[in-house]
């Protein structure tokens, strides 16, 4: 096959990445140990002082190499040239900010380690390291005089994890690139993303005084590996407490018992695969005599609404074929004032009627007892399949992979939903290697981008680095659009 890229070029791009291996890894290393979770009610705004401190991290290792930095008011950093053409500038972007630990860890979440070709630790992923490859990218392009018709900047943002609140201050104040590319999803090209609802079912009665407590999850966007129920210990339960299924586990402490429900996390908008602790816990309950019966019909709706992760025992069922299936999880469990609240993160399908899906789910809660809250509702993104830069890049991914990829449509949300004339370009969904441990250096259910020991694989940061410096030159033969 005739590659469409200059293969002298591209010879010249892999001995540079491979030269700066070493010292791409230590920068990465300087932002995952900062714990970068966004608070926005943190006394040091806007969100949080660990945000803080890595923007400016990020932003002092641009500088380093010779780039001229803006802190945005700590919303969102820029790194690339001073003076900046808005109309031909393609923006790269990628956020600092990561999603809350979970449980089960074996190694440290934020001393971050290299082991077996991988480096571990929250954010190192998603989205961390390919932060720092993407500045990488744009030292390859000025170190080796690569010719580029237009400009680049990076950007960085601080909220992607918990709602980009970030870019929604950006937008309203500062101006957007012509064309924007976010490295924080899958080659070859994500062109569409599903509309993301968010909302509370909070259950319109309290628990009775047996019921001390009742929580599961760290976030909406991670299904639960854990759920809690904690109750009053009576001696009637002793017999309902043996009729518990395997899967929780029972322990008496001071007159109370705390039945623990473990499940397997993934990232939400891609459930499969995963087991939802917060339905094992409920199914689980539901299925012996603890609970009075009022008691068991409130945390039956919870089992209810987390039976499937498709929303048909909700009712919001939903496929188009651009972007399939509407997906639906109980993500965040809590009490309220003695009131059960059960989140949901539903990612559903750029076809779908939203105002239609809101009345069914307060439908739903209102037959169960409870109401519908709205937390957000992040409207779909479409870069439209047909335009020029999809298939050039797609093109040139599989150029150089070997790969017949095809461009997509995910249920992941990134920045290309609040951005105009965006799209996902990588740098996951990289070729497999015949070296890699992952399968022996992770667990089930870790290593992922919202899993414990979140891992990156260095070497495919690496080649993913490549294809992104040999794509922007590809992207000289493409006019930016307004």
């Amino acid at each position: 096959m005739e590659k469409g890229y200059d293969g002298h070029t591209c010879e010249r791009v892999g001995r540079w990445f491979e030269e700066h291996r070493e010292e791409m890894i230590r920068d990465i290393i300087r932002l995952v140990r900062i714990p970068s979770i966004s608070d926005p009610l943190s006394e040091t705004g806007p969100f949080g002082k660990a945000c803080r401190l890595v923007l400016d991290e990020m932003l002092a290792i641009g500088r380093e190499y010779g780039f001229y930095t803006e802190n945005k008011e700590y919303y969102v950093g820029t790194i690339g040239r001073q003076v900046k053409d808005w109309k031909n500038t393609i923006g790269l972007w990628n956020h600092l900010d990561v999603v809350p630990l979970g449980e089960g860890w074996e190694y440290e979440p934020f001393q971050p380690v290299v082991k077996d070709g991988y480096l571990i630790g929250r954010g190192a992923q998603d989205n961390k390291g390919p932060a720092v490859a993407m500045l990488y990218v744009m030292r390859c392009i000025r170190d080796l005089e690569l010719v580029m018709k237009h400009d680049i900047c990076l950007f960085v943002g601080c909220d992607e994890e918990r709602g980009m609140a970030d870019l929604e201050y950006y937008g309203s104040r500062y101006p957007f690139p012509a064309l924007s590319m976010i490295a924080d999803c899958g080659f070859p090209v994500c062109y569409g993303e599903k509309g993301i609802l968010e909302g509370w079912a909070a259950a319109a009665h309290p628990f009775s005084a047996d019921v001390v407590d009742l929580y599961g999850g760290s976030a909406g966007n991670i299904i639960p590996d854990r759920a809690v129920l904690v109750l009053r210990d009576r001696p009637e339960l002793e017999e309902q407490i043996g009729r518990l299924p395997e899967n929780l586990r029972a322990e008496r402490e001071e007159g109370l018992i705390r039945i623990t429900a473990r499940g397997t996390s993934r990232h939400s908008a891609f459930p499969e695969g995963s087991v939802n602790a917060v339905h094992e816990l409920a199914k689980g309950v539901c299925g012996t005599g603890l609970l009075k019966e009022e008691d068991r019909r409130i945390l039956h709706f919870i089992e209810k609404a987390t039976s499937d992760y498709y929303g048909e025992g909700i009712g919001i069922a939903y496929e188009d074929e651009v972007s399939g299936r509407l997906t639906c999880a109980g993500t965040v469990l809590k009490l309220q004032e003695g009131r059960a609240a059960l989140q949901f993160n539903i990612r559903y399908s750029i076809s779908a009627d939203p105002v239609h899906m809101e009345a069914v789910l307060s439908g739903f809660c209102r037959a169960g007892g409870y109401r519908w809250e709205l937390i957000r509702n992040s409207a779909p993104n479409y870069f439209p399949k047909e335009r020029k830069e999809v298939a050039c890049l797609t093109a040139l991914f599989n150029d150089m992979t070997g790969m017949d990829a095809k461009p997509y449509v995910m249920g992941g949300g990134t920045y290309a939903r609040k951005l105009p004339n965006a799209f996902g370009y990588g740098i996951g969904g990289m070729p497999e290697r015949e070296d890699d441990r992952a399968g022996s250096l992770f667990a089930i259910g870790h290593g992922g981008a919202h899993e414990p020991d979140e891992g990156l694989d260095l070497q495919k940061l690496l080649d993913a680095a490549k294809i992104y410096t040999m794509a922007l030159l590809a992207l000289n033969d493409c006019e930016l659009q307004d």
